[in-house]
């Protein structure tokens, strides 16, 4: 099945062979974040959640950019017009947020492509996804408080777990920009690919992650999403009953039969 939005949309999304592509659609703006980008972004996430079709989800940018942040011009013109941007961020944020919560709660692997840019918003975006890929071209920056504002984007919540609270600070004050590599050494970022073939390759990627026993990866998500709020007891507990649920699995039987097989498993998430 595949389902494509006009090429005016400012988000397209695809959807075939067990997984999903999200891409942003705004190349001329390097994808700013506006509040068609943000609600597009938003219905797309919702669409891949409801469809059990959907097993793995890829998130990228058209154009040079993956996602240059918040859209400057239409703050400028609600600065202009109202004297601040109050009203266009307040709206901006719940379809963002929304999305980021969709991202979150989904049961399946959802993976950031990040192909060029990603700053500000689309720097949240990106540590908000459940696997990050970057081109080898692709720059990082927090950027929020190069305009006087704070972040939003689930940033503070992601940020400090991937480097530390003090190195996130530094970097939402500093602004400054990290390469793909040092994104990777930060451990921000999972693998680095040529741009040349970036595109194939995250596809690959994904289409690894479709293929795979998708209940028992809804469970890993869910409990490394929790790992830092609970205590060990509790979290053996909880890893307890999920590894029995997935016990239930026609996935896990399938894999039983593989292994002795010595023949690769034959998935079908369920």
């Amino acid at each position: 099945m595949t389902q494509e939005a006009s090429q005016e949309a400012a988000v397209l999304l695809d959807v075939s062979d067990g997984y999903a592509v999200i891409r942003l659609n705004r190349p001329r703006a390097y994808n700013a974040m506006n509040l068609e980008l943000a609600d597009g972004l938003l219905q797309s996430l919702i669409a891949c959640d409801e469809d059990p079709g959907v097993r793995a989800v890829l998130v990228t940018g058209n154009g040079a950019a993956f996602c240059a942040g918040g859209d400057i011009r239409a703050m400028q013109a609600h600065v202009d017009g109202d004297g601040h941007a109050g009203l266009f961020l307040k709206t901006l944020t719940v379809s963002l947020h929304g999305a980021i919560a969709t991202m979150a709660r989904m049961q399946k692997p959802v993976v950031a492509a990040v192909n060029g840019a990603a700053a500000g918003a689309g720097f949240s975006l990106a540590a908000a996804s459940d696997v990050v890929l970057a081109a080898d071209c692709a720059k990082f920056t927090v950027a929020y408080s190069a305009i006087g504002l704070s972040p939003d984007g689930s940033l503070s919540h992601y940020l400090p777990r991937l480097v530390g609270p003090k190195l996130a600070f530094e970097l939402t004050c500093s602004n400054r920009t990290l390469s793909a590599e040092e994104a990777r050494e930060l451990g921000i970022v999972s693998k680095v690919y040529p741009a040349a073939e970036f595109q194939a390759s995250a596809r690959v990627f994904v289409q690894m992650l479709s293929r795979g026993p998708t209940q028992a990866l809804a469970r890993a998500k869910k409990l490394y999403a929790a790992s830092f709020e609970t205590t060990l007891e509790t979290r053996m507990e909880q890893e307890r009953q999920y590894l029995v649920e997935c016990s239930h699995t026609a996935d896990v039987e399938e894999g039983i039969k593989a292994f002795p097989a010595k023949r690769p498993a034959t998935y079908q998430g369920r």
